[in-house]
């Protein structure tokens, strides 16, 4: 009875390491087959003309890519339609097998991939874009974003340490390499912003006695809150004459911008929030800008309409300005 319960124990153990060792390389395969492993890096894969797929399966293992050499080779040859092209691809350490293959799979732009950063995106949204392109390493881009060195006079105006590009990546076209780094690609989109913030908006922002960076800041709020190319004057308006006499703001905008979220309706919590960011609960402007905004934002910043106005609400399609409360509780 003793032998024959020693033979037992002995295949159950024998069982249970055999099971682990089976689920370890389950996890292994699956792993390298959808692509969860790397740390998103972005990994340059020059294919010269003439490349083989086996040649090709070699190169990825060699650039870390794939771990497991000959399962891709498999999932190649159920494609017959797989063509390799040469050029310069550029992939992420984490891409699954299907989007290595679609990537290798088309011919590499020459003059990179076409990015729009539309006016109004957040920091956020536009490594999103960037990091869906295989562009950029993630955590390298927000590394650049705060601690790397850039050259504009701008730069020298913006004294918080937290999200301290955010609002200066100008919203535009941009090509943008393969095989540029997360620095060049961030220097690109400042470099555009100088462009445009040129000596004239200098001088309108003394005349206001305005810093660049709280013209940027007011014009990201005007950005978000102005609804369209009409009427983003008054609305600028409206803001500066509640910052003359230390009202409130009380921009949605800003508050969405605490919350990573649009929300078309604030709660009063929400109001609530205690945030330097949060124009509800502190006077003037937030402690930065909240979104990128466009070059018509800008000017709206720096010369907004001389008008009596310190409400707006957007209903109906258009902007409905008012002098008092009570008007614009009667345009609500």
């Amino acid at each position: 009875m003793k032998r024959r319960r020693r033979k037992n124990n002995k295949k159950s153990i024998i069982a249970i390491i055999i099971a682990i060792v089976a689920v370890y390389f389950v996890l292994v395969i699956c792993a390298d087959f959808f692509g969860l492993r790397g740390d998103k890096s972005t990994v340059a894969v020059p294919i010269p003309s003439g490349t083989t797929n086996a040649e090709l399966v070699d190169i990825l293992k060699d650039k870390g890519v794939i771990n497991i050499p000959f399962l891709f080779k498999i999932y190649l040859r159920t494609d017959s339609n797989f063509s390799l092209k040469a050029g310069d691809h550029v992939v992420l350490d984490n891409f699954s097998y299907s989007k290595i293959k679609s990537n290798m799979n088309a011919v590499p732009a020459p003059d990179g991939i076409k990015i729009v950063i539309p006016e109004g995106y957040e920091v956020r949204q536009i490594a999103d874009l960037l990091e869906e392109n295989g562009l950029i390493n993630r955590k390298k881009f927000y590394d650049e974003l705060e601690n790397g060195a850039f050259d504009y006079p701008f730069i020298k105006n913006i004294s918080r340490k937290e999200n301290r590009l955010e609002g200066y990546l100008f919203p535009a076209t941009y090509m943008i390499s393969q095989t540029e780094s997360e620095h060049e690609i961030i220097d690109k989109m400042l470099n555009k912003f100088n462009q445009v913030f040129d000596l004239s908006c200098y001088n309108a922002a003394d005349n206001l006695k305005m810093t660049s960076d709280q013209v940027i800041t007011l014009a990201s709020i005007i950005e978000r809150e102005a609804q369209g190319d009409v009427d983003r004057s008054k609305v600028s308006s409206v803001f500066h004459n509640r910052l003359d006499i230390g009202m409130p703001l009380q921009s949605c905008a800003t508050v969405q911008y605490i919350l990573k979220e649009r929300k078309p309706v604030l709660s009063v919590a929400d109001t609530q929030i205690k945030s330097p960011y949060n124009t509800y609960i502190n006077k003037g402007l937030p402690i930065g800008p909240i979104a990128a905004p466009g070059e018509k934002a800008i000017n709206a910043a720096l010369y907004p309409a001389d008008t009596d106005y310190y409400y707006f609400v957007f209903t109906n399609g258009k902007h409905i300005f008012s002098k008092t409360l009570e008007e614009h509780n009667r345009a609500q």
